[in-house]
């Protein structure tokens, strides 16, 4: 007697659950309250999904429809109705259950009352995200592409390409200790000519200038006798001059 009162109770539990279900689902799929717009000051902000808020863009936010969701709003006083996507979330004000764009306002005629009632359905679910299949093992015939046994290590690389280095820096190393030696050499040689025509120059300068005194005592020498005729002519012409006056 008590397993069948039991019974009977569980059945008047599914029965009560079933019908409340059926009686809810009108309810879910239509819903009927306040709603709101955005102002053209929100243009440019983004809403939850990410996307920016534009005034011109028929979007809308509701509190738990997916994003991309399509949503039929309808007002019921000149039954103009439009079709929006949900993009962001909210309204969080008691009462109201939609905030619609700028121009979906426009387009059910509900700029001039700021707060309307209005009726809001499903239009068309979001899209869903693909999903992994429940058995991911197929049977693919297996495909040798032959290169499992050609090896590459990127620190055989890493290795030849440090030796081409240390090998460049060895020969820059070897060609500027030989150019430093020949510049050495070539300034040293250098040096040595230099010096030497130097004392080239010298000597000769010393022979020029001997050569010079050697010919000034010459013309010293001459002009010695030259002053003593000269002497004895001035006195014969004395002399002279004395008789023939």
């Amino acid at each position: 007697m008590r397993l069948h009162i039991n019974f009977d109770i569980y059945k008047f539990r599914v029965v009560i659950l079933f019908l409340s279900l059926i009686s809810f689902t009108p309810l879910l799929a239509q819903q009927r309250g306040k709603a709101t717009f955005y102002s053209k000051r929100a243009t440019g902000t983004r809403g939850a999904s990410g996307v920016r808020i534009h005034h011109d863009s028929l979007i809308c936010a509701h509190r738990t429809y997916p994003f991309g969701t399509l949503l039929k709003v309808t007002n019921p006083l000149n039954d103009k109705s439009v079709i929006v996507e949900v993009v962001d979330r909210g309204p969080f004000a008691r009462g109201r259950i939609i905030d619609l764009s700028y121009a979906a306002a426009e387009e059910i005629g509900i700029l001039s009352q700021g707060v309307a009632t209005v009726e809001v359905e499903l239009y068309r679910e979001a899209p869903q995200i693909p999903f992994r299949p429940g058995n991911p093992m197929l049977n693919l015939p297996k495909i040798d592409l032959e290169v499992a046994e050609i090896g590459y290590s990127f620190i055989d690389d890493l290795k030849e390409r440090k030796n081409e280095r240390v090998d460049k820096l060895a020969h820059h190393a070897v060609s500027s200790a030989h150019s430093q030696h020949h510049t050495r050499s070539a300034s040293v040689k250098a040096a040595n000519n230099a010096q030497q025509n130097i004392r080239a120059n010298e000597a000769g300068k010393s022979s020029v200038q001997g050569g010079i005194v050697k010919q000034h005592v010459k013309n010293q020498q001459s002009k010695k006798p030259a002053e003593e005729d000269n002497k004895w002519y001035n006195v014969f012409k004395k002399v002279k001059n004395y008789f023939v006056d």
